[in-house]
Formats: C-alpha cells, structure tokens, sequence
C-alpha cells in the first residue's frame, strides 16, 4: 500500500502572509519522507468535512504550478477536478502546461463535481446530475474546431488520468473504459465497488489489474503512525493498492509529514 499527500487543509499556524514559503515547505518535507504523490482539491471554498467554507482554500492550478516549482519527483494532480469548472480546451492546455513545466509529472483527476453551495456562490453553471456527466464527451455540449496545443505533454501517450467517484452505473463503466486510475471513498461499500469496477472491466475487455484502486484517509490530530497504519492495513486488504491521505485541523504541517513517512516506511 503506497501512501499519497492530499493537501486539503490550508489552515496553519502560520498563516497567510507566509502561506507560499510553508506549502513550499511541506511539499518539499514530503518527498523527503519518501511521498511520491502530492494532490489538491479542486474547490474554491473550503468543504464539510474539512472545515468551515471561510477558511482558506487555493484554486488548484495554481496551487500545483507552485508545487511543481518546490517539488522534484512527486506526481501532481487534482482530487479531482470538477468537469464543469473549465472548458476542455483550457483545462487540456492546464494540464499540458504543467506537465511541461514539471518534467512530465501532471496527472489529471476528474470528477462531476458536487459543491453546489460554491458554484451557486461564484456564478459557476451547476448544470443536473445528467449533463455533468456528458461533459466531458465531444459533440453535445462542446465543439472544438482545432485541437491545437503546443507544447505537448512530456508523457506518452498521455498524463496520468484519475475518474474520483463510486457511482456504478456512469463513474466505474468510465473508469473501466478510459482511466488509470479510480478513487472511491473508503467506506463500507468500498470493496464492492471494486466488484463493480471488475465487472466493467470484464464487459469492455480491461484488464483490471491496469487500473490503480486508490481511496482516501482522513487523519486529524488524534491520529498516530500505527492508527494511519492500521486504516491502510484495512484499505489494502479491501484491495486498493494506494491511500491519499489528507489532514483537518492538524495545524502545523511538519506534523502531517512526519506522520506520513512514519507510516509509509512501515508499509513499504
């Protein structure tokens, strides 16, 4: 079981004024402990679950060009990015951009988003559960008369691509058809939907074992190394092979990756 970084909480001791140098700092300290992912979240506002909508949260892709800056080896993408916050156009010129620009270390994870309340707020269209997830299909709600796009990505033939989500029916068939990589919650019915990915997988001809099972783990300061552990212990006997873990109300990120290396050294 390999462990990832989601920095999904930018509320630090610290505070703004030296939020740059700290993320630069955290990231850094990461790979030093042997992490070799580092995600964001695609939101605007802070979530539930994480903390109050007020507190600070940077928008995505600028977050990952600062990262790529600061980081030398780790793989960097969204957890995941909500389809209907940029045109494709723009988000495959992001995404090709970073990847230029950290030596072929871009990934893109995509999801149909669901933080309405955000959306609602800026002026974002949130278009029904439906067309969220026509999106991304050429024809219907885009046309795109010259895919022009220079530089192209350093990776062939393609980034890295995460589908976020367990919905069986739209999310998982995708998965099966197009992805390297799926991220469902890790909850109870975690281990079924992987039954359901494979069922895909053997109705369109993948081979299942292709695809990387990734989840995510919450950790908040309460949690030692051996707890960390023991949930992806769990995790991976459930079957995924990776954990992205992210950390609420942990307020001084030398903390979040000292945890992590502790952890991960003993899950190697």
């Amino acid at each position: 079981m390999e462990l990832g970084m989601h920095i999904a909480d930018f509320t630090w001791t610290a505070g703004t004024a030296v939020l740059g140098p700290a993320l630069a700092r955290h990231a850094r300290n990461a790979e030093d402990a042997g992490i070799t992912r580092i995600t964001v979240m695609d939101h605007f506002w802070q979530i539930r679950g994480v903390g109050p909508a007020e507190h600070e949260m940077l928008e995505a892709y600028t977050a990952l060009a600062f990262l790529a800056a600061h980081t030398s080896t780790a793989r960097l993408h969204t957890l995941v990015t909500g389809v209907i916050y940029r045109e494709p156009g723009l988000l495959a010129k992001q995404i090709s951009t970073l990847d230029v620009l950290s030596g072929g270390r871009a990934g893109l994870g995509i999801g149909a988003a669901w933080n309405v309340a955000e959306s609602e707020g800026l002026g974002f269209d949130f278009p029904p559960t439906a067309e969220r997830f026509e999106r991304p299909f050429e024809g219907k709600h885009y046309r795109l008369e010259r895919t022009l796009n220079s530089p192209q990505t350093l990776q062939r033939p393609r980034p890295y691509l995460m589908i976020g989500g367990g919905g069986e029916k739209k999310t998982l068939r995708l998965v099966a058809q197009y992805a390297d990589a799926c991220n469902i919650g890790a909850g109870p019915e975690a281990a079924r939907k992987l039954g359901v990915l494979k069922e895909h997988c053997d109705a369109v001809g993948r081979d299942y074992d292709q695809i990387e099972k990734t989840t995510m783990i919450g950790i908040d300061p309460t949690v030692t190394a051996g707890d960390l552990v023991r949930a992806a212990a769990q995790m991976r006997d459930a079957g995924f092979t990776v954990a992205y873990v992210y950390a609420k109300d942990i307020t001084e990120p030398a903390r979040i990756t000292g945890l992590l290396g502790a952890a991960a050294t003993e899950l190697a």
